[in-house]
């Protein structure tokens, strides 16, 4: 058996263990009170890093890791054609386990992870290394985690804002690279949309509190749009309140908006601001109107290097459903950049 099998079947029995432990928080037994303890931990280090939102991460993973569906992904690869190297990752920290597709990625085609974790997200990775070394100890040579400088790789794949990207870009030039930027997520209103629609879009905005690249921060709504209906099918969402984090945030915000005369539209937990802008801060949604949703779809188009995802019902191409953003599929790579295939065609130096 070669590592990629071995390592294929670790992670298959790491996508069982998740899916009991997710499923019945009160299972006892080692590994089970460590991941506890971790969870607890990760908060105490970032308190954007709830318990519940950890458990969502680990939830989705453990439907994903299956031998059906790790099947079915790397069916598309001929993964014999891989040259056995060394791939440096260096890792955002916005949301849980951001960096555990091309974690997932670099090992499953039989390669060797050089990590380089984020201080808000050091935790929780290293946990489940742990996890799968203890079930697959080949893999022991092949995970390692450092914080001095990355050496002695063959590849890079790093993710970061547009100022570290531009460092990235600089430093990683001479090697084979994949080097993400800031991207957002957008939802695109007909005005047509049934309230269980608008109320699983409040998923892909509150989930992780808006700071994931696939978490929703801009509308587009036609003109005139009336906006009741959405505030009303987002209620349910108002406990986010309850976070000390976001609800600081809300106020600041509000108090700046405010300050500066910007007309707002708010809820009590969510402003809505209209700004071309695609980022928008903590408990703020941007807005913009359009004419036609085919001029939108031109100018989607045309900016899609700044978008992450599109939600709508309107025929958008790529678009999602209202409240999938979060639960990406193994295909569904960042940036639309095929993470696998760029492992396979890369050589060793």
């Amino acid at each position: 058996m070669n590592d990629q099998q071995k390592t294929f079947i670790a992670f298959v029995k790491l996508g069982n263990f998740l899916r009991n432990f997710c499923d019945k928080e009160d299972l006892e037994g080692e590994w089970n009170t460590i991941f506890n303890e971790t969870i607890a931990l990760a908060k105490h280090h970032n308190g954007w890093f709830t318990p519940e939102n950890i458990r969502y991460s680990l939830k989705g993973w453990s439907e994903l890791l299956t031998e059906e569906n790790l099947s079915k992904w790397l069916s598309n690869y001929n993964l014999e054609q891989n040259q056995p190297k060394k791939v440096a990752i260096i890792m955002a920290g916005n949301i849980p386990l951001v960096g555990f597709h091309d974690f997932l990625s670099v090992l499953i085609t039989g390669n060797t992870v050089i990590g380089k974790l984020s201080s808000n997200d050091k935790a929780l990775l290293p946990l489940i290394s742990k996890y799968l070394i203890e079930i697959e100890p080949s893999l022991r040579d092949r995970i390692t985690f450092t914080q001095e400088k990355l050496e002695k790789f063959d590849a890079v794949i790093a993710t970061g804002s547009n100022n570290t990207a531009r460092y990235f870009e600089h430093y990683f030039s001479k090697g084979p690279n994949i080097i993400r930027k800031n991207r957002n997520s957008v939802a695109v209103l007909s005005g047509n949309e049934t309230t269980a629609e608008l109320t699983a879009l409040g998923e892909d905005v509150f989930r992780y509190y808006g700071l994931g690249c696939r978490s929703v921060s801009k509308l587009y709504v036609p003109k005139d749009y009336k906006f009741d209906s959405f505030f009303k099918a987002l209620f349910e969402y108002n406990p986010i309140m309850n976070s000390a984090k976001y609800a600081n945030n809300y106020d600041y915000n509000k108090a700046v908006y405010l300050m500066s005369e910007f007309k707002l539209l708010e809820n009590g937990f969510l402003i809505l601001k209209e700004d071309e802008s695609y980022s928008s801060p903590i408990a703020s949604l941007f807005y913009e109107t359009y004419d036609t949703s085919e001029k939108l779809k031109e100018k989607l188009k045309k900016e899609e290097d700044q978008i992450q995802c599109v939600v709508s019902n309107l025929g958008i191409e790529n678009e999602l459903a209202f409240g999938a953003t979060q639960r990406p599929e193994l295909h569904d790579y960042a940036d639309g950049v095929d993470t696998v295939d760029f492992l396979l065609k890369t050589s060793q130096n």
